[in-house]
Parts: C-alpha cells; structure tokens; sequence
C-alpha cells in the first residue's frame, strides 16, 4: 500500500520527536520532516509535499490556526491538529475544525505531554484516516454568518425529531446544515457528533453563533423543544425517552460502542422505541458504519425517512456509505442540501 508521507509541526522539541516516533512505527506512515512554528511548516509543505500534516494549536511566530488556514487558501492539505483540554485549547480547536482540519487529537495534559503515550493509537488511527479525506470538500467550505434568533419554542408540539450522525469532519458539516435551518424550525435536533469530553460544549457554542436556531450541549433529563439542536456530550451516550407526554434528553453511561460513546447508534435506536411522532435520521461524513445499525431499526419501527450525505461533498465517506449500500436510505444529497431534504420531509 502506499506510503503516507506526514510533516509533524510542534513547538516543542519533546512533541515533535515523540509524535515522530509513535507515527513511525506504523509501517504506512513515513515522517518526512518536522518544523517548530508555522512559517517552518509552510515552507517545508511546499519543499517535502506532505500528505498528512499534524499541527500544533499554540506555537510562536505563526500559530496553528493562522497556519492552517493559509494551508487551506494556498495548497489544501489533511491537516490532524493536536491541542491541549483546555477551554482555550477547545475553543481552539472547534475554531480548527471550522477552518478545514479533518480532525484532532488531544494531549492528555497540557502542551508538554510526557504521557502522550496513551494517544499514541489514536494519533496514528487519526493520521491514516485523514489521509484518506476528501481534500475537495476541506477546501470548499464557506463560513457561516452570525444570525439573530427568536425566542425558544414549545416543548411539547414536537411531531418530527431529527437524530443527526456524524464524526471526521464533522463540525463543518453541521455548521453547513445547522445555519440553513429556518427560526421556525418545527422539530427539536438531536445530534450524535463523535468527539471526546471536553470539547462538545465549545462546538455547541460557535454553532449556536451562527445558526437561526438554538444550539446547545445537551442536558440529561432536559425537554426537547422545537428549534432547538442538542448535541451529545463527549463520554456519555445520548438517548431520547417519551415522559409524561413529552420527548426528554436523557443520558447513558453503558460502554461504548464500536469504540464510541456517544454512539450513532444507540441515539438512533432510542428514538425507535418513540412510536408518536415521525423521525428522520441523518448521516453525515465520518470514518466506519457507526448509525447504520440504528437507522435499520428506526426503519422496522416505520414512520422514519433517512439522509444520507453524498460521497462528493463528504470529508470521510464512510458513514454514509454504510448506510447506503444497506439499504435503509431514502434521500441521498450533497451537504448543502441537506437542510433543505430536512425541511421538505418535515413539511410532507
């Protein structure tokens, strides 16, 4: 197989000859060079024509973000961004994640990490899927612009819930559905994005700046209303539970699932048990089958139309792709139009 040519930018001189090391043990992966700030980055991009860069956040002369978006405008590239759990470090990275990064990677404690270690298996896993990222749809987005938004609606006129999946690449993806969603929204959006604790409570924040709906990071026990996105926190499962007459947000702690927690899946399949009110399933760009399971048993419970993102606009085409050839997808549409699919089902 072909041999995945990475550039490893860090500050620190430890980071980059750990990352250096944990990446070269993989035999597809070839370190082909390392740089201490941004400008050494670009300049050494354009000399040793990297496939993969990983990218530092915090760095003097130039920062991750400033790099990484000069790496987007100039020559798009899968950039994996490796940050710190800070809130900073979070925000950061959302902020990364909005500017094209395919996906990140945090260190467990701080900037100098000496128990790196222990995301050595991720890094390396993140490396060889961002290799295999649609650089096209990276370099294609475009920003969403904040909006004002009227006040929150009912909870309790839900007749449609929307379950939205989605992993790599992501928090792009849902800023491009989530900002073309009218203020009137007639259904609560519950949203399964694969990401550790930490850092979902920052990409509901940016989200909910810019989109006419409300966007938050879900609560457990919390009531759905209408106009309203609910993202799953990071380390817990997501599940949705009709109480009392009305749909609630309620959380689940049992192991992951395919190595994930929260899981597609399990979100989806809570929402079969919900006999009341339509459902449509979404699922976006992301590595693995994650949400297929689930949608085949929202379909067996019936009244449940599923999107599934087309392979040209999707970062990771996985996911979607899963679903498809299963068999359980009915609208099959590039990431613009996926709100509009949206609306039209809910108006059907």
């Amino acid at each position: 197989m072909k041999t995945i040519k990475v550039l490893v930018v860090d500050d620190s001189a430890f980071m980059r000859k750990w990352i250096s090391d944990f990446l070269s043990e993989h035999p597809r992966l070839e370190v082909v060079g390392t740089a201490r700030n941004g400008q050494e980055a670009l300049d050494k991009i354009a000399l040793l024509r990297p496939d993969v860069v990983t990218l530092d956040v915090e760095m003097p002369v130039m920062n991750g973000l400033e790099t990484l978006r000069r790496i987007m405008h100039k020559q798009p590239l899968p950039v994996v961004m490796v940050s710190s759990t800070t809130r900073e470090g979070a925000e950061n990275t959302i902020t990364a994640m909005q500017y094209g990064a395919v996906d990140f990677v945090a260190k467990p404690s701080g900037t100098i990490s000496l128990d790196l270690y222990k995301v050595k298996d991720e890094l390396i896993r993140k490396v060889l899927h961002a290799s295999e990222a649609n650089v096209r749809a990276l370099a294609a987005h475009r920003p969403a612009l904040a909006v004002r938004r009227p006040p929150a609606q009912t909870a309790r006129s839900q007749k449609t819930v929307v379950a939205i999946g989605t992993s790599t690449g992501g928090p792009r993806a849902l800023e491009t559905v989530l900002t073309q969603l009218p203020p009137d929204f007639a259904a609560p959006v519950v949203i399964v994005q694969h990401m550790p604790k930490g850092f979902t409570k920052s990409l509901a924040d940016r989200l909910n700046a810019l989109a006419a709906i409300t966007i938050k990071e879900a609560e457990d026990g919390e009531l759905l209303r209408n106009g309203t996105a609910y993202i799953a926190p990071g380390g817990v499962h997501l599940i949705v539970r009709e109480e009392g007459g009305a749909l609630k947000a309620r959380f689940d702690e049992s192991p992951p699932r395919a190595g994930h927690r929260p899981a597609v899946d399990v979100l989806f399949e809570s929402l079969a048990a919900i006999r009341r009110c339509r459902k449509i399933a979404v699922i976006m760009t992301g590595m693995g089958s994650d949400g297929t399971a689930g949608v085949k048993k929202l379909k067996e419970s019936g009244n449940t139309k599923a999107i599934a993102e087309a392979r040209e606009t999707a970062v990771i085409f996985g996911m979607p792709r899963a679903a498809i050839e299963a068999g359980v997808v009915d609208v099959i549409v590039p990431l613009d139009s996926i709100a509009a699919a949206i609306v039209q089902l809910i108006g059907e």
